[in-house]
């Protein structure tokens, strides 16, 4: 006979009605051939519950404790560990998952996770004033993990698929100093008095067009005067470890990044004047970091230039210059030639504009500036617009035509 329940009501196979009254449903897991118990005060409640876990069974999605206990934390863990990125990459993943996912989403359950919850962690984000890139960053870590347990059968849609729509502000065009701007800035340094010191490594970043990491990583054994070459083999980065925040070197993310750059006669006289002012400076004790030391570019305490470090530095350069000119322009009833606040990043892109812009080879261009792809090289030559560009252009043409 079919068993009761204290109302009377049969009770289907697997289904039992605890002395406290609730109910519970045992089934066996296939994957780790357990048994398994759910329990419900409801009835209704329980077979809903039994319905999910029967079709669970028949697609093959696992539905033992141990996955329905997993959280979305545990999931990225999981997914970060077999997945085989730069080490730099892999820090700077944790950072923002700490930052943004870890106390919020990550505590849900994987199984309960659905598209509004991760909907409504990117339009947070997004009235937080986040970039579109920081959001995209996150999603672009949420997606895979996700994808990973569809293929592991722990759930059966991937909630994070579709979400990333209009959140976030797009990413503002780079847009490097023109030669103008570019030439305003390196005056105004060099007859600065506060300044002057800053100018060879400011010529240095817009001559080899370097990425800041691999500005301050540089170490006189990877400059080589009298060959005048570079060698570009590493970089130095601030990223949170077990022992807490500190600058480590780290290899290029790509063997793009790996290379040998020539100097111009302007990088080799910038080269020697740094090397003056640290002489000038006296004795100092060197650092050294994971084994690398003799760094070029170094506060007064020898150690190298912290990346933010660097960044304030072109912040005040540029605040100075235009309050400077600000009140000079006003004196001489004139409207003010102003500096845009540019990063590192922008004198990089400046850089790589000067060579497009001089006609350097795009593969050669490529190579310098350590892409991996092409494509991104040839963003710059596509953002090199006007009159000018044409009338060179056509100058070429003009003097390989035969009358």
């Amino acid at each position: 006979m079919a068993r009761k329940d204290n109302r009377g009501r049969n009770l289907r196979s697997g289904e039992y009605q605890r002395a406290d009254g609730r109910y519970c449903y045992r089934y066996s897991d296939p994957c780790t051939k357990k048994r398994q118990t759910i329990y419900n005060t409801d009835l209704a409640k329980l077979r809903e519950e039994e319905k999910r876990i029967s079709r669970d069974l028949e697609d093959g999605i696992a539905v033992s404790v141990e996955i329905k206990d997993l959280d979305v934390n545990r999931l990225f863990e999981r997914y970060i560990s077999i997945r085989e990125l730069a080490i730099s990459t892999k820090v700077n993943y944790q950072i923002m998952w700490d930052n943004h996912v870890k106390e919020g989403l990550g505590i849900m359950k994987v199984i309960a996770v659905k598209p509004s919850h991760i909907k409504a962690l990117y339009a947070g984000m997004s009235r937080a004033d986040y970039a579109h890139t920081t959001i995209k960053t996150i999603h672009n870590m949420l997606y895979p993990a996700f994808e990973m347990a569809v293929e592991d059968d722990i759930i059966r849609k991937n909630p994070v698929k579709h979400a990333m729509r209009d959140y976030g502000r797009e990413p503002k065009e780079r847009q490097a100093l023109t030669l103008e701007q570019q030439r305003i800035l390196m005056d105004f340094v060099e007859k600065s008095q506060t300044y002057r010191c800053y100018l060879p490594m400011l010529q240095i970043m817009i001559g080899l067009a370097l990425r800041v990491g691999e500005l301050i990583g540089l170490t006189w054994d990877d400059v080589c005067i009298p060959e005048q070459q570079v060698t570009i083999n590493h970089q130095l980065v601030y990223k949170k470890r077990t022992e807490g925040f500190r600058l480590y070197v780290s290899t290029p993310k790509t063997e793009a990044g790996i290379r040998t750059l020539p100097m111009t006669k302007m990088v080799k006289r910038a080269f020697l004047k740094q090397r003056e002012i640290q002489l000038a400076r006296g004795p100092i004790e060197k650092a050294v970091i994971d084994g690398k030391t003799n760094f070029i570019f170094t506060g007064r305490n020898g150690l190298p230039m912290m990346p933010s470090a660097v960044n304030n530095v072109l912040y005040n350069i540029v605040k100075t210059y235009n309050d400077e000119e600000r009140v000079q322009a006003k004196r001489e009833r004139r409207k003010a030639i102003l500096l845009p606040k540019f990063s590192c990043h922008i004198l990089r892109h400046t850089g790589c504009t000067r060579m497009a812009e001089a006609g350097v080879d795009p593969k050669v261009l490529q190579y310098m500036m350590g892409h991996a792809n092409i494509s991104v090289t040839m963003e710059v030559y596509n953002h090199i617009t006007g009159m000018e560009r044409i009338e060179k252009e056509l100058q070429k043409i003009e003097e390989r035509m035969v009358i």
